[in-house]
């Protein structure tokens, strides 16, 4: 690729962003005659109610009227994406002597995709250099596609299933430190139409994407003191709701939720975002589905940053507090989640535990608070054990992406020495850090300390940034 053909690509990428900005197909061209632009144009169907109104064909319009000929003998053009067989069919008939496109087009495209449909025998086609800034303008195809297909979804209705409750908007309104647009999906398999809620923020091609996965009984709402520091380096953040909490819809009955549920929809949703280059960042019950997940989709991963939570093995007896926090639930199902995370952190604001309790109007809407603690498996022929001890040989024997270990000291129901062994089954994991005075919910340990940790996350995972 030479100098002059990137700089070309960049007025014409230009063009597709102006196309973009139009709601058209971000596809946009330049005609080149002796080093000078000539012409230009963009993708303009929809605006001009014209199928012919390809950027291709914008741009040979106006180099024509430009020059004074419909012949373009001499030319270059310049195109984002491959053009389809219309477009190269008139890039003959004007007489372009090259043609330089940036990404292919799989479904369309008449050069390289489906060269057959153009009649490449028959026409006097230009030279074809093919691969010019493919990477931005894929990136720009890609972005344009995602957000539409995502304004169809938010679009349309996503009713309500029958064994299912949804909380309404209005009790999440005005939570502090929380200002990300909420994004939802109910098409997975897995999901069997209940609509599940997530944060989607940064962009699609970042250097790094960060999966926060959150525990019983809080949700999205645990990382929002860490989030922001992730997006200001430019990364990607995603941040779902587990069914059953949050701003996720919350099954009727207990006997919905299961650890295959869980973890199936997890990586079905993983999909569906296309995430790429991920660090997987997990807490609690983020960590007994999410470490089972790298396995299934090892070239997903690159990171993990692991606080307070385990491999559910079922080798290593259950601790006592673990014990009394199941017995807890068990007796004080309508236990107050604000009051838990006021007694787990002291300056916690009585905003900031309303936002805990705002998923759970009442106890119909509880069935996941009330049944997660025993879902945990501890014998060796409970659902999730399998897996857990899949995913314990992968981190041991597999693993190659970084790691870190964040611990809560001070945590009631955990503990440190759980997490220490699970320190020694993660390779090539480095010394945890323990922050003897913060309790189980790590990412919940005070505005000041959270956006801390999360900048000394982005140094340790920086040198991720620069591999492919």
């Amino acid at each position: 690729m030479s100098g002059s053909d990137a700089q070309f690509m960049d007025l014409a990428l230009a063009q597709a962003q102006a196309a973009a900005a139009h709601g058209e197909v971000p596809v946009g061209a330049v005609v080149v005659h002796q080093g000078q632009v000539v012409g230009q144009g963009h993708n303009a169907p929809i605006g001009r109610h014209d199928p012919t109104a390809h950027a291709e064909i914008q741009a040979l319009r106006d180099a024509a009227q430009r020059l004074g000929n419909y012949r373009l003998d001499d030319c270059d053009l310049y195109v984002t994406v491959e053009p389809c067989a219309m477009c190269l069919g008139a890039l003959g008939h004007a007489r372009i002597r090259r043609l330089v496109y940036g990404c292919d087009e799989p479904r369309t495209g008449a050069v390289n995709s489906w060269p057959h449909q153009a009649g490449h025998d028959r026409l006097p086609l230009p030279a074809v250099t093919r691969g010019v800034q493919a990477q931005a303008a894929q990136a720009l195809m890609t972005e344009f596609f995602r957000a539409r297909r995502e304004f169809q979804r938010s679009t349309r209705p996503m009713p309500l299933p029958d064994h299912a409750l949804r909380t309404p908007d209005s009790a999440f309104e005005g939570l502090p430190d929380y200002p990300w647009a909420p994004r939802y999906m109910n098409h997975l398999p897995s999901l069997k139409g209940l609509r599940m809620h997530f944060i989607d923020e940064g962009p699609d091609n970042a250097p790094l994407t960060w999966v926060l996965l959150h525990g019983n009984p809080t949700w999205s709402y645990l990382w929002r003191h860490v989030i922001p520091p992730l997006l200001a380096a430019g990364h990607r953040v995603l941040a779902p709701d587990l069914v059953g909490f949050g701003k996720s819809d919350k099954p009727k009955k207990t006997e919905w939720h299961s650890f295959e549920a869980h973890r199936h929809i997890l990586l079905e949703w993983l999909d569906e975002l296309n995430a790429e280059r991920v660090v997987l960042v997990v807490q609690d019950w983020g960590g007994i589905f999410g470490l089972t997940l790298p396995m299934a989709q090892p070239q997903r991963f690159v990171g993990l940053w692991a606080m307070n939570t385990w491999l559910a093995t079922a080798d290593r007896p259950l601790t006592p507090g673990f014990v009394a926090w199941r017995q807890m639930c068990r007796d004080k199902p309508a236990f107050d989640i604000g009051r838990l995370m006021q007694r787990a952190r002291a300056d916690t604001t009585a905003a900031e535990a309303q936002a805990y309790n705002a998923p759970f109007v009442d106890m119909g809407h509880r069935a996941a608070t009330k049944v997660f603690a025993e879902l945990l498996p501890h014998e060796p022929d409970q659902p999730g054990v399998v897996w857990s001890r899949q995913a314990r040989d992968f981190w041991q024997n597999e693993w190659t992406g970084r790691s870190l270990m964040t611990i809560g000291g001070a945590d009631p129901v955990l503990g440190e020495a759980p997490m220490r062994h699970l320190h020694s089954l993660i390779r090539g994991m480095p010394e945890p850090e323990v922050l003897p005075h913060v309790g189980h919910f790590v990412p919940d340990c005070g505005r000041d300390q959270a956006q801390a940790l999360a900048r000394q996350a982005l140094m340790h995972f920086q040198p991720l940034e620069g591999k492919s």
